[in-house]
């Protein structure tokens, strides 16, 4: 094998290498996304029963979701509207939900009209919010 060759392969291999260390480092191997942000503080509203209830259509709950960003899929979130948009699940009919996004919280409360921010829900919850 010439020289060119050898260097050649060298290079693919590497950039393999890398590729798959890239691959390894981001989750993407094993399937699993990194943690997000704010997990833990997705978590605890989770944990200290608070309840965010919202409507697929609805552009503030879409708002409130992305404040959220990966962490989203751990928050503790009641979907309100039927498949086709023009109602509203049963469980949200019997907590007498009326705008989107409500959230509730373990003491029945609802102090939000609308979106919340981080800070608000931090508080509301005693739950820490990352830096």
């Amino acid at each position: 094998m010439d020289n060119k060759v050898k260097i050649f392969v060298l290079v693919i291999v590497l950039l393999i290498v890398g590729t798959l260390a890239t691959a390894v480092t981001r989750g993407v191997s094993t399937g699993t996304p990194p943690p997000g942000k704010y997990d833990s503080f997705a978590q605890c509203l989770k944990d200290r029963g608070a309840t965010f209830y919202g409507a697929f259509w609805c552009p503030h709950c879409q708002a409130q979701k992305k404040l959220f960003g990966t962490s989203v899929k751990l928050l503790p979130y009641v979907e309100c509207s039927t498949a086709d948009g023009q109602g509203q699940n049963q469980i949200c009919v019997d907590n007498k939900v009326e705008g989107y996004p409500t959230w509730e919280f373990a003491d029945g409360t609802r102090p939000f009209s609308g979106e919340a921010t981080l800070v608000e829900l931090a508080e509301k919850t005693a739950c820490v919010l990352p830096e």
